[in-house]
């Protein structure tokens, strides 16, 4: 089996549901304490052993592309202000991997047609998926469950996590099979969004994926059949797969904390989350927490 050890990172978005504050700066550079959401992204996977990962970009995300790349001034104003070891910080962000950088291609939008965006930077190899506005702690990262999982059964896999909560129809997809093991499902169907109430299971489908090289092929194919004036979603060219019996499955994260940091009251949670566990802070900001409430 194919050793996994690239990553492709949407990140084409125009975050709306933040604006004005968006309008700038795209949202998964928003800072979650001192670090942008989408860096919190690329630590998870590197620390599951992706070397190589893919963004794709619009002309509204560059943003992204300069926080990885190299700042060679700002470097050397902070080695001149006698901060070193906020440069070396810096420069371990720029070689945390190999980072490349791809368009959105025109035309039609949605996540399909990102992850088609970048076929030919990811090549004949299977990859992980992540998006740049969720993030999760986990243990161990949510990225090496992943592809544990690919390892062991090969295909697909989804990561998910389970909920009962009405409300979540209309937020996640869901997925419906058979367990083949205690945390693992062997996918027979899944739902995007059904509505609230609605969900035919309650594991639902959140952000990390292993995909297999296939998934283009299949991609371009539901280009075709979903109708030009609709989105292409990843889901588009997975439900195809199912249909023809590609191997999928769903993996129950566990010892995880899921942050939505693309939703508001989610971003608001995770700052306030993380604040309280920070080393240098966390006891302080409690203080003023039970004193404000």
């Amino acid at each position: 089996m194919e050793k996994i050890t690239k990553a492709l990172v949407p990140a084409a978005g125009f975050g709306t549901r933040f604006l004005p504050a968006s309008k700038a700066i795209p949202k998964v550079m928003f800072p979650v304490i001192d670090k942008p959401i989408v860096q919190i992204v690329v630590e998870e996977l590197v620390a599951s052993g992706i070397k190589d990962i893919t963004f794709v970009l619009s002309p509204f995300t560059q943003d992204i592309r300069e926080h990885f790349e190299s700042f060679s001034a700002l470097n050397h104003v902070l080695l001149e202000s006698g901060k070193k070891k906020e440069m070396e910080e810096l420069e371990k962000i720029e070689k945390m991997a190999k980072f490349s950088y791809v368009e959105q291609r025109n035309g039609r939008r949605g996540t399909g047609i990102a992850i088609l965006s970048a076929r030919e930077a990811i090549g004949n190899e299977p990859f992980v998926l992540c998006w740049a506005d969720e993030f999760f702690k986990a243990e161990p990262p949510r990225p090496k469950q992943l592809i544990d999982v690919y390892n062991k059964f090969g295909g697909i896999v989804f990561g998910c996590i389970r909920t009962t909560d009405p409300r979540d129809g209309s937020r996640f997809g869901f997925v419906t099979g058979k367990k083949v093991s205690n945390m693992v499902t062997k996918v027979e169907d899944f739902v995007e969004k059904p509505g609230v109430g609605k969900a035919p299971s309650d594991l639902a489908s959140v952000s990390g994926m292993v995909l297999l090289p296939k998934i283009f092929d299949y991609l371009e194919k539901a280009d075709k059949i979903v109708p030009k004036d609709k989105e292409l979603y990843h889901v588009d060219g997975l439900r195809l797969m199912i249909e023809e019996s590609y191997p999928v499955f769903a993996l129950e994260y566990q010892n995880c904390r899921y942050f939505d940091t693309g939703d508001r009251f989610g971003y608001l949670r995770a700052l306030v989350e993380l604040g309280l566990e920070s080393e240098e802070f966390g006891d302080s900001f409690r203080k003023y927490l039970e004193k404000l409430v």
